[in-house]
């Protein structure tokens, strides 16, 4: 299974980094292949560290601008002109997508996959990574927005339901679990 990981190419404290360690060891330990944005800084350094270490296999997505910033010693590069592309790509080379602690470029990574697919371009897992309750403020906005009815009720539309979008987790472990 190629699992795709958003994340930071930040820096980030120390409790989102636990969690993206772990999360890139079990996928690799696991026997599935990590696919992520292709940055050597950051979350995303740091998770493919992981997987590599743990005897993973790692495909990085990157663009054409942040190419000097790739990892040299993934398993395979990919190369984008634009970042469209590249979300694209990432989302069609993943059969699971998963979103970690990150800003504003991981936040609109994770609502196109979850807006792809409740068009039903894909129908492929979106887990959420909720990692000390970054995504709390996320998940308020999410139930305002079905209570306020922002969100289609109806099965007869072609559109996914809102509940079966996307899948908050705690932890790592709980990641594997949903997608076992």
């Amino acid at each position: 299974m190629n699992i795709c990981i958003f994340c930071s190419a930040q820096d980030v404290p120390e409790k989102y980094g636990r969690d993206a360690v772990e999360l890139a060891t079990l996928i690799a330990k696991s026997g599935h292949t990590l696919v992520w944005g292709g940055s050597n800084y950051g979350t995303m350094r740091v998770i493919a560290d992981a997987a590599q270490a743990a005897g993973g296999k790692v495909v990085g997505i990157t663009t054409e601008l942040f190419a000097p910033k790739a990892r040299a010693n993934a398993d395979e590069m990919i190369v984008t002109k634009t970042l469209d592309e590249r979300k694209k790509l990432m989302i069609e080379r993943a059969d699971a997508i998963v979103v970690l602690a990150g800003g504003i470029g991981t936040l609109d990574e994770a609502t196109e996959a979850i807006a792809l697919k409740r068009m039903r371009v894909h129908t492929k897992p979106v887990i959420v990574l909720n990692t000390d309750g970054f995504y709390e403020g996320f998940k308020a906005q999410w139930q305002r927005m079905e209570d306020e009815g922002f969100f289609t009720k109806s099965t007869e539309t072609d559109m996914l339901v809102e509940s079966d979008l996307v899948l908050f987790v705690d932890t790592p472990e709980k990641v594997i679990e949903h997608l076992a």
